[in-house]
């Protein structure tokens, strides 16, 4: 992906205080974590990523990136696929 950002004259992340400057999914850094819980949150997160994804993806439609959008795609069938498997087994 960084070949993409450059190509398209952007710039892409450079370092882990860039990377956790830029991070939208908050860490959950407790010291245990009932299962149900992990289930609820890890769906939560894909339904968000799933959004970010989405929003990206316009971003990519307005600038004519079509190898970046069918990436996108991808990722995007990906996660709601997971998001429903998540949602089934939390019921």
């Amino acid at each position: 992906m960084p070949q993409r950002a450059r190509k398209i004259g952007g710039t892409t992340l450079h370092s882990i205080n860039d990377i956790s400057r830029h991070q939208r999914l908050k860490d959950n850094n407790a010291e245990v974590v009932e299962l149900l819980d992990m289930l609820v949150e890890l769906r939560g997160d894909s339904l968000e990523l799933t959004r970010y994804l989405r929003a990206t993806h316009e971003i990519c439609e307005q600038h004519n990136d079509v190898a970046t959008a069918s990436l996108i795609e991808n990722w995007i069938d990906e996660t709601e696929r997971r998001t429903c498997f998540l949602s089934e087994i939390i019921g």
